[in-house]
């Protein structure tokens, strides 16, 4: 006897080349394992025998293998249609079963994951007959026919573990070789394959060039189903290192904007996952795995450990790794309760190969983990750096402009309106009455001591024709209009995000620095400076700003001090006043510094949600709002951003964010969430004011307004 091995299933109808996925898969583990493979055709009793031969496989096969035995059974003679020569499969560390209901019922008591492989139905029938050739032709009918009846009681697709679209093409048993270390069943025993995911090489290639970011985008990535820019749009001002004197609140803006991001998911690398309540589908080429378990236990899986070394001379944190963006309700793992949303819990790509973007110094970095497609990419990275760079670029010149290449050309609607057949009309989930009644409603709450500041919000929304609204124009012009240091535009799917925040939720360095930016505080912009300075200085004295603020500050030095050094969380700047394009808002910062040896995926869900867009005490506010707002918030307050392989994530708040939702049946959903922090002392008619001007960037770009209702 030895230790009962784990047992991987491949099944699914004939002809979708299950065998040669099991020997091919098989060979990639004998790399680091001893590997048994076993075929059920060898046990089939025959052309009518799918159900007899799967009742032998488990008796007679599985039940001895599992248990670390070798397993003695009778094979089929298909020459003289009768039982053939006693056979021996003997244990390993893992057994590969392969054939027509490997996964059945019955087996699944048994098997650590089960992987279904689907191909079309014509390429199925063709791969077997030409396999099998005349033997099998009489007989394909009838074993079809009881393919389908053991499927119509027997969802195996359904609760496998990972489905494959196997080409054939030799692509799938690598594919899924990189989604097994996922399943937790297999994860201990894969130990060498996930060891490999922190043994890669970075190439990292300085261009001193300052591309123009919109036409390098569409460049690169235009024609990427999944693509994620997270984009300084204000890196205009981002002086620092230029020699400029510059305030330390510019200082501080210019370290926020000085790097922008752009990446797919394509190579050799590339990764797609989203997470819908509790379940996380990850997608790597032909091959999807269905990992169950909470998000952020699945994110300490792939993300907290140093994978690289930052490259020398390299300026900045994020040395590839995941990029994407977290919804609210993954609240439900962090002491919120648990509601559902029509968007992903959570939706990130894996970028083995990246620009990020200098603006500082006016240069472009092009990095790319060591595959054999790399200097492929990198050739046609180079030249689209190239392409996009004006012919007079110089660091300090059109590194800071903003939608100037030719992509600009076809935005649409001037410089800041996009053009349609007509503004979408949205509908707000709360009328002007309804609202106030709920900030009436908060105030009582706080009365009776259940909380002390609750950040209330609402959701806006429209249904219009999908061909009516580009993303990607619908962002450029945003970016027009609001520049602003997290900006970011996601294309995921059918799912697009075109964000102008400008708060930063959490940084945590390579180095275990610890930072928050929370904002709470705000005020619109006026056209007239001395207007606009009045507006200003009212926020700087605003008492109940400044309330809200550091009730804030208070949260996040307590949700910080969870996973950092005892006396390392300081309050480096407090409600300090930035100015963007369309708002002044009240800002502060508090930086610690993470415990050595600490989770960096605990660490960012202890902060999440963001204090400021739940109020304080988190838990017990998180389901007052709940109670208010009756409807999930979705991506919106959620979060936004990359997690290292050098271990450094920098996410921001999901606010000032459309979220284009195209669903498939010819329409696209908009949202857009706004929201205001309620205290005891909350007018009413203001806070309704405060949340009119936070929608105005975005719905004033769409050509529409802050619905009557």
């Amino acid at each position: 006897m030895i230790p009962a091995p784990v047992i991987i299933a491949i099944d699914g109808r004939s002809g979708a080349g299950k065998t040669t996925l099991a020997v091919e898969l098989a060979a990639l583990l004998r790399a680091h394992h001893k590997v048994s493979l076993f075929h059920l055709e060898d046990i089939y009793p025959g052309w009518d025998g799918l159900a007899a031969g799967v009742e032998r496989y488990v008796s007679t096969v599985l039940t001895p293998l599992s248990r670390g035995e070798a397993a003695s059974w009778t094979s089929w003679d298909w020459s003289n249609h009768y039982d053939g020569d006693a056979r021996v499969t003997l244990p390993a560390e893992i057994v590969i079963v392969e054939g027509v209901g490997a996964a059945s019922e019955p087996a699944a008591p048994f098997l650590g994951a089960v992987i279904w492989a689907e191909s079309p139905d014509d390429v199925r029938r063709t791969r077997a007959l030409d396999r099998d050739g005349d033997t099998y032709r009489p007989f394909w009918d009838q074993w079809a026919a009881q393919e389908e009846e053991w499927l119509g009681r027997d969802d195996v697709p359904g609760r496998a573990d990972l489905r494959v679209n196997n080409r054939a093409d030799g692509s799938a048993p690598v594919d899924l070789l990189r989604l097994l270390p996922y399943l937790p069943a297999l994860a201990p025993v894969l130990a060498p394959e996930l060891s490999a995911r922190r043994g890669l090489r970075l190439h990292a290639e300085r261009l001193d060039l300052a591309p123009d970011p919109p036409a390098l985008f569409e460049s690169l990535y235009g024609r990427s189903p999944n693509a994620v820019w997270l984009d300084s749009s204000n890196h205009r001002d981002a002086r620092a290192g230029s020699g400029e004197q510059v305030s330390g609140e510019d200082r501080t803006a210019a370290e926020r904007s000085r790097f922008s991001i752009m990446a797919d998911d394509a190579g050799t690398f590339g990764q797609y996952v989203t997470h819908r309540a509790g379940v996380s589908l990850i997608s790597a080429g032909s091959s999807v795995a269905k990992v169950p378990g909470p998000f952020f236990r699945w994110l300490n899986t792939v993300w907290g450990r140093r994978a690289v070394r930052t490259p020398e001379g390299y300026p900045g944190e994020f040395t590839l790794g995941w990029l994407g963006c977290l919804g609210y309700e993954l609240k439900r793992e962090t002491g919120g309760s648990d509601l559902s949303a029509p968007t992903p819990d959570a939706a990130l790509i894996f970028a083995g190969r990246a620009v990020v973007l200098d603006h500082a110094e006016g240069a472009a970095w092009l990095l790319a983990l060591a595959a054999p497609d790399t200097d492929e990419w990198l050739d046609r990275a180079r030249a689209a750096v190239h392409a996009a760079a004006p012919a007079t670029a110089t660091a300090a010149g059109p590194a800071g402009a903003v939608g100037t290449g030719a992509v600009g050309a076809g935005d649409g609607g001037g410089s800041t309106g996009v053009e349609r057949p007509g503004p979408p009309a949205f509908r707000s989930r709360d009328t002007g009455a309804r609202y106030r009644a709920k900030i009436a409603a908060a105030q009582h709450e706080i009365a009776q001591g259940n909380t002390y500041e609750v950040c209330l919000t609402t959701t806006l929304e429209a249904r219009i024709p999908a061909d009516t609204l580009d993303p990607w124009t619908t962002y450029l012009a945003l970016r027009r209009r609001n520049p602003a240091p997290f900006a970011s535009y996601l294309r995921l799917g059918g799912l697009a995000v075109a964000s102008t925040s400008p708060e930063r939720f959490l940084k945590i360095a390579a180095d275990g620095g610890m930072r928050a930016e929370p904002i709470k505080g705000t005020r619109r912009r006026a056209a007239d400076p001395q207007e606009d300075s009045q507006l200003r200085a009212d926020l700087a004295t605003s008492v109940k700003d400044r309330a809200e603020n550091i009730m804030i500050v208070d949260l996040l030095r307590n949700d910080l001090s969870h996973f950092a050094v005892p006396g390392s969380v300081t309050v480096s700047r407090l409600c300090a006043i930035e100015s963007y394009a369309t708002v002044h808002q009240m800002v502060s910062t508090i930086d610690a510094r993470l415990l050595p040896g600490a989770a960096r995926a605990e660490a960012v869900a202890a902060c999440f949600p963001a204090g400021s867009m739940t109020g304080a005490p988190k838990i017990s506010t998180m389901a007052i709002l709940d109670r208010l707002e009756a409807g999930p918030r979705g991506l919106y307050s959620g979060a936004i951003g990359y997690f290292s392989l050098n271990s450094a994530t920098d996410l921001a708040v999901a606010i000032r964010t459309l979220v284009i939702d195209a669903s498939g049946d010819g329409a696209a959903d908009l949202t857009l969430g706004v929201g205001g922090a309620i205290t005891s002392d909350s007018v009413a008619e203001d806070e309704y004011e405060e949340i009119r001007t936070k929608a105005f960037g975005v719905l004033s770009t769409l050509g529409t307004g802050f619905p009557d209702r």
